[in-house]
């Protein structure tokens, strides 16, 4: 069955960096672009980024671009989250996502808090 199993969020300071790395299995992984989510408390899950299946193309909610870049490594089936220059808002439990033949697939989600 399909598996996602998210690791790398801590305490961080403001404006310091964190990568996020979320292994998948289960699936054929290099056929099905990957997202990640986050959910802050009391706040609905939202989009962060999203990556197609080779790596080549991707995109960013407004409040992450230019600060949050997502990867890939289809021999590892992982995909990563690197989150440079956070900010306290960016605090929240991250997940990462595949929609596979209709159906959305979470992991069980890693916890980032940015706070001095």
């Amino acid at each position: 069955q399909v598996q996602l199993v998210e690791s790398g969020g801590t305490l961080v300071q403001p404006g310091g960096s964190l990568r996020l790395s979320c292994v998948a299995s289960g699936f054929t992984f290099s056929w099905y672009a990957m997202r990640w989510y986050r959910q802050a408390p009391g706040k609905e899950r939202e989009f962060v980024a999203l990556i197609a299946t080779s790596g080549g193309s991707s995109n960013y909610a407004a409040s992450v671009k230019g600060r949050f870049t997502i990867s890939r490594d289809n021999a590892r089936s992982t995909v990563y989250l690197q989150m440079n220059s956070l900010k306290p808002e960016d605090t929240a439990v991250y997940y990462c996502n595949v929609v596979r033949a209709r159906d959305n697939y979470w992991g069980q989600g890693t916890q980032v808090t940015v706070s001095s």
